[in-house]
């Protein structure tokens, strides 16, 4: 995690569609792209979901109506056996291989991984126990924050430094925000939590995109990056620029596959675009130092104007404002220094449009 690099996560999530030729496919297309990491999603869905579970309104208009949000989560599931091949594939190509657990037992599985941070998702923010144990694995954490308040936002950061400094789980709730009150123990977030900004609709339009969300979430004094939900690559490169350390973007090989995040998800050349602009950008936005650049120095000496005789001046003469004007020269005194020599004497006779000499 560096604060002079944005970490661009390109995010399979469950667009493998079940199929582990596809899931090949979107790991080497992630590389392709110039991501930093490639990101599935592991969950057990009978754990995940109950058979009464809703879909949201999202899924419902991209999978089948009749499908129950269990049945379609069985579809998506990534087999456990898939992980190490893939995890070896991303490596081999360059790119960390990440992955999102959505319950107790796929984060103990993915804990063999050692993979470098995790990625909790959005839905998983306000689940204490999960997320409890998600801190407790000691490795950094980076939290969607869709759907939530700020007051959901601050509970689940309690939440994680009660994790990383108590010996034990909670009895209640109250114990998290006893553990809050400490100084140090809202100081051992710092270097190890990442907040995303966040919109969990499929796709998000504009108007809900909210980016100055993260201006608030920055409250808390940690690294804020986005998860981009929007179509198109404008978004999470204007938040680049707003300051995200972070980008999540879901991409596909394919928009018309079918599967509930296809839809909202970029394609390989609209992904390596993203990152082209985000690289290009990060080198646009600078070190905030406000001096000449190293290709100025020309323009500078050639673009500046300086003192030049207005008029024939005689020698020994008292100079008037209408004796002195200003011109490209290349060199010589600084405009603002013609005030000055209003008044006094002209040490020499001067031609018209002669560079002035004090």
């Amino acid at each position: 995690m560096n604060s002079n690099h944005v970490y661009v996560i390109a995010e399979a999530g469950v667009n493998h569609n079940g199929d582990l030729e596809l899931a090949r496919a979107l790991v080497d297309s992630a590389a392709e792209s110039g991501a930093d990491a490639v990101k599935f999603q592991t969950f057990d869905a009978k754990k995940l979901a109950t058979s009464a579970a809703p879909k949201a309104g999202y899924q419902q208009q991209t999978t089948d109506v009749a499908e129950s949000q269990l049945e379609m989560l069985r579809k998506l599931e990534l087999p456990r056996e898939w992980h190490w091949e893939l995890r070896e594939r991303a490596r081999s190509r360059g790119i960390e291989f990440l992955s999102t657990a959505f319950d107790a037992g796929s984060l103990t599985f993915l804990e063999e991984l050692d993979m470098p941070f995790y990625k909790v998702p959005s839905g998983e923010l306000t689940n204490g126990p999960l997320l409890w144990q998600f801190a407790r694995q000691g490795r950094p954490l980076v939290v969607s924050t869709g759907m939530a308040t700020m007051s959901e936002v601050e509970q689940a950061l309690a939440v994680i430094a009660h994790a990383f400094n108590a010996p034990a789980e909670p009895a209640e709730i109250s114990d998290i925000w006893r553990g809050w009150s400490d100084p140090a123990w809202r100081a051992s977030l710092q270097g190890r939590v990442t907040l995303l900004h966040c919109t969990s609709q499929y796709p998000t339009s504009m108007n809900e995109v909210n980016l100055k969300a993260m201006d608030t979430l920055r409250v808390f004094g940690l690294p804020v990056g986005y998860s981009d939900h929007t179509e198109g690559i404008l978004i999470p490169v204007a938040a680049v620029a707003r300051g995200a350390t972070f980008i999540e973007k879901h991409f596909t090989l394919d928009r018309k596959m079918p599967g509930p995040d296809h839809r909202a998800s970029l394609e390989p050349a609209e992904l390596a675009q993203m990152v082209k602009q985000i690289r290009e950008l990060q080198l646009a936005l600078g070190d905030g130092a406000k001096c000449p650049q190293p290709s100025e120095w020309n323009s500078r000496q050639a673009a500046r104007q300086q003192v030049v005789a207005a008029r024939p001046i005689a020698a020994g003469s008292m100079l008037v404002r209408e004796d002195l004007t200003t011109a490209r020269c290349g060199k010589g005194l600084m405009p603002n220094t013609l005030w000055e020599l209003v008044g006094q004497n002209c040490p020499r006779a001067y031609q018209q449009g002669e560079i002035f000499e004090r």
